[in-house]
């Protein structure tokens, strides 16, 4: 049977110099196609199993005495989590330059819903901090975080060479100061409040061309500041009400104060020791029968440490830097400065948030309201934490072009 087929006449002489180009095109687009972080998306999926598992062998004493199964935590993790690793992977393959179109009305959104938290939300352990929405809590602060990964990054590629002058950095941080200010206004959550302040620091650090100069500035600042702190701590004194004062004591004297907290924190340290080198065994911790309060929240590491040991705690620390190590890689290789920025600030959130989370639990600082990136329990937490990792995934899919 005849076929008409297109071909190419190629003098024998420059066959072999052909071969070798159309071998170079074939290979550069299976680079453009192979560009997709399968690595990191294994570290998302390791640190999520891991994090169920721990979740169940933490929670389920608690599930079983209050809510009457002990798969009750687990079940709703697990659920959320395997819809937002689809998620994920669904998402991923949409173009970041998309996502950034919208991050002005996301914005706004979670200064919407910061703001309604203090008027609508529901106090839990004396914090008003989630908003109940047909029966599913939700976490504003979150959403704050992601908002400012995405939004300062369009700004500043917005602003282009204007950064080297003193106006658009100083935009760029008010823009992130608001959102840490109402975070912490509206929430009264330092500690997120925080992190978005060292996530917009730290991004326009890195775009701001003259080093020595920003550093100077930022002394000053963080000198005033202190000034400011040490003039109100004085001013308190031995105002015990004081409830960022009685973190700061039960901080220093955990004995003193274990009525007021200091209980909690020593319990995590008994924990953290008994686990020896290579731990009880999983499932055998002795501090999560109700003698660590929400062991399977912020303070899950310190279970991780009695059951598995100095041994396990090491292998979640390395599976952190394996997950912040494919971030710092994507950063370095993203196909342009919007989504290296992007993935630049994933990748602070997600280191500040692991080690402030172990020096709480080590009582290196005061305790805060922060959760251990995919092991902790929390469904707003997983949720914007996958929608972080989907955004970095999509930045990885489209460095080779």
């Amino acid at each position: 049977m005849a076929e008409n087929r297109k071909r190419v006449n190629v003098p024998l002489s420059d066959r072999g110099g052909h071969l070798r180009e159309v071998i170079s095109e074939g290979l550069e687009r299976r680079r453009s196609r192979d560009t997709y972080d399968y690595n990191l998306l294994a570290a998302v999926i390791l640190l999520t199993c891991f994090g169920l598992v721990m979740l169940y062998s933490t929670s389920a004493y608690e599930a079983q005495m209050n809510h009457g199964s002990d798969m009750f935590y687990f079940r709703k993790q697990a659920l959320i989590s395997l819809a937002c690793i689809i998620g994920v992977v669904v998402g991923s393959q949409i173009d970041y330059h998309l996502y950034s179109r919208f991050t002005s009305l996301f914005y706004l959104g979670s200064m919407a819903f910061l703001v309604a938290t203090k008027f609508v939300g529901r106090e839990i352990n004396g914090a008003k901090r989630w908003i109940y929405i047909s029966g599913i809590s939700f976490q504003p602060a979150e959403m704050a975080k992601l908002a400012v990964i995405l939004l300062l990054p369009t700004i500043i590629v917005k602003m282009g060479k204007k950064m080297r002058g003193i106006i658009a950095p100083v935009v760029v941080l008010g823009v992130g100061g608001i959102c840490a200010l109402f975070t912490f206004y509206f929430t009264e959550n330092l500690s997120t409040a925080l992190i978005i302040a060292a996530i917009t620091y730290f991004l326009v650090f890195i775009v701001y061309p003259d080093t020595g100069r920003f550093l100077l500035v930022s002394g000053i600042i963080a000198a005033i500041g202190i000034l400011i702190i040490a003039v109100v701590l004085v001013k308190v004194g031995s105002d015990t009400s004081s409830f960022r004062l009685m973190r700061i004591l039960v901080w220093l004297h955990p004995e003193e104060y274990s009525d007021e907290g200091g209980y909690q924190v020593m319990q995590g340290l008994y924990a953290i020791g008994s686990g020896g080198f290579f731990g009880k065994g999983l499932g055998n911790s002795a501090q999560k029968l109700g003698a660590l309060p929400e062991a399977h929240n912020d303070m899950i590491f310190s279970i991780i440490c009695e059951e598995l040991g100095l041994f396990g705690a090491l292998i979640v620390v390395l599976l952190f830097v394996f997950l912040l190590s494919r971030l710092y890689v994507i950063a370095r290789n993203a196909p342009d400065l919007l989504g290296s920025l992007i993935v630049t600030g994933v990748f602070i959130h997600i280191s500040l948030q692991v080690v402030l989370n172990i020096a709480v639990v080590i009582n290196m600082i005061p305790t805060t309201g922060i959760t251990l990136p995919f092991v902790s329990y929390g469904g707003t937490s997983i949720l914007f934490l996958m929608l972080e990792m989907m955004v970095a995934l999509s930045v990885s899919r489209h460095s080779g072009r």
